[in-house]
């Protein structure tokens, strides 16, 4: 399984990503990816979802229209997203302070029409 290891610090939270509902288009045509995300964010802060959102964004995501996945740095309306199969909501949202072997799984809910 490929999928973006960019490492800048020896201390690293294993995560495994998951895109579905059209969103693994942005990130390669790849539904699955390992991520090696650093610790602490920028700040010195544990890592949470929200750093994980701007990590895939400048390291992932190679499709230039990131306005499909986000929205000022912030998970676009209509995308679900599921913290070791719980929604979310429950867990914090963006605040969610991220584990080893974490899942996290984006599913957009959006369909043309």
């Amino acid at each position: 399984m490929e999928g973006a290891s960019v490492i800048k610090s020896r201390e690293v939270v294993p995560l495994i990503v998951e895109f579905a509902g059209g969103l693994e288009m942005l990130f390669c045509d790849q539904r699955k990816h390992s991520v090696s995300l650093p610790k602490t964010d920028e700040n010195g802060q544990p890592s949470t979802v929200d750093f994980l959102v701007r990590f895939l964004c400048e390291h992932v995501m190679k499709d230039h229209r990131k306005e499909l996945f986000v929205i000022d740095h912030i998970v676009r309306p209509g995308i679900l997203v599921l913290v070791n199969d719980a929604d979310w909501e429950l867990e914090g949202e963006g605040r969610y302070v991220l584990q080893a072997d974490d899942n996290i799984l984006f599913v957009s809910t959006l369909h043309g029409g």
